[in-house]
């Protein structure tokens, strides 16, 4: 019954939420040139159809909102992060939108609409949310609605899940009463029945879940009264508490019939991580490849110009997992021993730099082939950036949790580095900042450290 009535709402809201698009769209073009492009099969003249866009956006935003919770019922209710999430949604469908936008040259859409379709798109996801929200709440209030619920469990373990569910805002529900194992203390308030007293319920509609609430260490006692809980044929769930610390993140992985719950997964391994940050990495870098051709072709000339030696500058790094990749810049530097260059730190007025080499530095402009890496996978926009193997080895022995760097992709820009700490800076203070990232990672955060990183394009510190 609890599952099948989130499963419910949730599809409801699913349903609704993937409407916004259409009718952001509709308000868009409705504000921009006075016409209704819903119920208008071909454009006026001069003006561009939608429908392709709109497909587009709805595909992108179904993608966005699955993987940022926003069907999720739970999250309705969640104390904070709900318009973090919808704006990363909707930062990534639009992302994606003017990316394409950009590459796809046989038609051309206003900007304007697009814009005004994401504020819009914005407005209904978040007055739909607030809507949903109150009928729910005044579901709950009816009463008629509830879930009737028997406990497992009478110790302060199964009084706290009790309490919990009786005050939940999601689902309405009632405790008809608790089971006691035996040798189980009772710390509980309400009907208390002994296991061999199981079969006085009927198999109508005085229950419809069990909740089974015992304490971590007692949970190899659920194979023991599983069997009797199955006369009662209602579901029947497991309330998992391993203490605290462990946080459990709704991962289930069944490997050939063995059955692993995650305990610590790292972000890297996620959905939304794996797929729209990829996506949004590849879109980016392709962009920023596309408009910076010519630039790196002006550049590329004057580096030969400028000294004998290749083009590009090619160093070992330490990556996602501790892996190695070949991270690619532009040469800065007089051609010199490869020990000295994966060793050595550069400094303020580093003898071995070239002239272009040192306005490449300053300008960032140095970084722009890694872009490739992006494109190949070896690193992300944002991230961590990656060391070289020797001063890893080192600084894994100086400093606490360094190697929890890795299990995000290395970036060409990061959290640390918009603050300041690039270069030759404190290596504990990096690792905090990169830290931190790791913790709040999300697409808007990401959005908001490549701002910060345009802003300070020219004038970065420690760029030598």
């Amino acid at each position: 019954m609890i599952r099948s009535r989130l499963s419910f709402a949730r599809l409801y809201l699913k349903i609704v939420t993937l409407l916004l698009p259409a009718c952001a769209y509709f308000i868009a073009v409705k504000v921009r040139f006075g016409i209704n492009f819903l119920f208008s099969r071909t454009p006026p003249a001069g003006l561009p159809s939608y429908w392709s866009i709109l497909l587009l956006t709805t595909i992108v935003w179904a993608i966005a909102a699955e993987e940022s919770g926003l069907w999720n019922v739970e999250q309705l209710y969640a104390p904070g992060g709900k318009s973090r999430r919808l704006l990363e949604a909707l930062a990534f469908t639009y992302a994606v939108v003017m990316a394409a936008g950009f590459l796809y040259r046989q038609a051309s859409y206003s900007r304007l609409v697009i814009g005004i379709s994401a504020a819009a798109l914005f407005a209904l996801a978040t007055t739909t949310r607030i809507i949903f929200r109150v009928f729910l709440e005044v579901l709950r209030k009816d009463g008629r609605n509830e879930v009737k619920i028997l406990i497992v469990g009478t110790d302060r373990f199964a009084r706290r899940v009790g309490t919990s569910l009786l005050h939940g805002e999601v689902l309405p529900c009632r405790i008809m009463g608790y089971v006691r194992l035996p040798g189980q203390e009772v710390a509980v308030d309400g009907p208390v029945y002994d296991l061999d007293q199981i079969p006085v319920f009927s198999n109508g509609s005085s229950i419809n879940d069990i909740i089974i609430a015992l304490p971590a260490a007692q949970l190899s006692d659920v194979q023991k009264i599983a069997p009797v809980l199955e006369k009662l044929c209602v579901p029947t769930r497991v309330v998992i508490d391993l203490g605290e610390g462990i946080i459990l993140r709704d991962r289930l992985i069944d490997l050939g019939g063995i059955h692993m719950l995650d305990l610590r997964p790292t972000l890297a391994e996620t959905g939304s991580y794996l797929f729209q940050k990829r996506i949004f990495d590849v879109g980016f870098s392709i962009l920023i490849l596309s408009v910076t051709l010519p630039v790196t072709l002006l550049i590329a000339l004057a580096i030969k110009l400028a000294s004998r030696g290749p083009v590009f500058f090619v160093q070992d790094r330490v990556g996602l997992n501790g892996r190695v990749f070949r991270m690619f810049k532009f040469r800065t530097m007089r051609v010199g021993s490869r020990e000295e260059g994966d060793t050595r730190w550069t400094c303020d007025e580093d003898p071995r730099r070239t002239a272009i080499g040192t306005f490449l530095r300053k300008t960032n402009l140095d970084e722009l082939p890694q872009f490739l890496n992006v494109l190949r996978g070896d690193m992300s926009i944002v991230g961590p950036r990656p060391e070289r193997p020797f001063f890893v080895e080192r600084f894994l022995e100086e400093f606490d949790r360094y190697n929890s760097r890795h299990t995000f992709k290395a970036g060409i820009t990061g959290w640390a580095q918009v603050n300041g700490w690039r270069g030759d800076t404190s290596i504990a203070k990096r690792v905090e900042y990169d830290l931190y990232y790791l913790r709040n990672w999300s697409l808007t955060f990401d959005l908001q450290i490549i701002s910060l990183t345009l802003l300070r394009f020219f004038t970065s510190k420690n760029a030598y």
